[in-house]
């Protein structure tokens, strides 16, 4: 008997879905291939997420663009993290997501998703060489930093519950931990 095989789509695939109108109506998001439902999204995580993003526009406007919830495309995924910060201008986006090279920080802001935002997600961005990505992990109150991706993993992980810290791309720019877990 011969065993299935699972099959993976491509970008290509997911946006042609997309624009026959296949995924109206359906919160979902390409990952490795895969399309997955996302989460419910919390009122308190709204609420950190909106809080977070404002925020970091007050901290780096002029220096970046801050999107909410909205597509990155990468190798064989397109996720929707909670907050990108990439590269100026805003008309690089007018026809295309961001891709790697274009994203400076990747947030999620997690409470009923830490372990897959700690594995998969973490895999994911890694693998497409996202230089930092941070979890916003709202039951242990802490900042979980990843930085220097290299396969399929980050070399340098810290946690942070107080205190500043300074973006990879924007070491002149001080963010409180406190401001963002509170």
């Amino acid at each position: 008997m011969t065993m299935p095989t699972l099959v993976k789509w491509t970008i290509e695939d997911y946006h042609n879905m997309i624009t026959a109108g296949i995924l109206a109506e359906k919160k979902v998001e390409l990952i490795a291939g895969e399309i997955m439902k996302m989460t419910p999204e919390k009122p308190f995580h709204r609420r950190v997420t909106f809080k977070t993003a404002d925020y970091f526009r007050e901290k780096l406007r002029g220096k970046a663009i801050i999107f909410e919830a909205h597509p990155i495309t990468l190798f064989d995924s397109e996720p929707e993290p909670d907050i990108i910060i990439a590269k100026l201008p805003l008309e690089r986006y007018d026809n295309r997501h961001p891709y790697p090279e274009d994203i400076e920080l990747l947030i999620e802001v997690s409470d009923t998703t830490l372990k897959y935002d700690l594995d998969t997600k973490q895999k994911i961005y890694a693998l497409a060489k996202i230089k930092e990505y941070w979890i916003v992990d709202l039951k242990n109150s802490q900042l979980i930093v990843f930085q220097k991706p290299e396969n399929n993993c980050y070399l340098k992980q810290f946690n942070l519950t107080q205190g500043v810290i300074s973006p990879l791309a924007f070491r002149d720019i001080q963010i409180d931990s406190q401001t963002i877990l509170n």
